[in-house]
């Protein structure tokens, strides 16, 4: 039997326990650059163990939909932003940790000009633009020892709009 999931616009409310919403809001925290350049200030909690922040570039293939969800991971050492380098909408899957394993898996769909910062240890899905050209920047760990940990799913869940 096939377990559907159903994807759901992403809101800042909605996606707090798993991390933080990277978004334009309504007005700038301050205005900079001679006026010409609104600031949203310190939008996401970069938390790491150790190492370093880094910033790579990651280029996805995309996926299409109806989408099946075969695992999860996390990263234990550090949290991981995602910061789309277009305005198309990406999936972001997540699932609460439940004693060490992750729980119901959530799927969100991105508006044009949303990110995501994942919170340490938080479970999410691999990344999943839904076209082209799948390209992102991503502040994450940089540093020692294995910041990866993956939770292959023993049941089908698909993921549908």
């Amino acid at each position: 039997m096939t377990e559907t999931i159903k994807i759901q616009p992403l809101t800042a409310e909605a996606f707090a326990p798993f991390g933080d919403l990277l978004e334009v809001g309504d007005e700038p925290d301050k205005i900079i650059n001679q006026g010409m350049c609104g600031r949203y200030h310190d939008l996401a909690e970069l938390d790491f163990a150790d190492g370093r922040a880094g910033i790579s570039l990651f280029k996805g293939k995309p996926r299409s939909l109806p989408m099946t969800l075969e695992l999860v991971e996390r990263h234990p050492e550090g949290s991981q932003a995602f910061l789309p380098m277009s305005e198309e909408p990406f999936l972001v899957v997540v699932a609460p940790d439940v004693n060490g394993t992750p729980g119901q898996p959530v799927a969100f769909l991105t508006q044009p000009g949303q990110g995501v910062n994942y919170h340490r240890g938080v479970w999410h899905g691999v990344l999943a633009p839904l076209s082209n050209p799948g390209l992102f920047a991503v502040v994450d760990r940089i540093g020692d020892g294995d910041n990866l940990e993956e939770h292959w799913f023993d049941r089908q869940i698909t993921i549908e709009a």
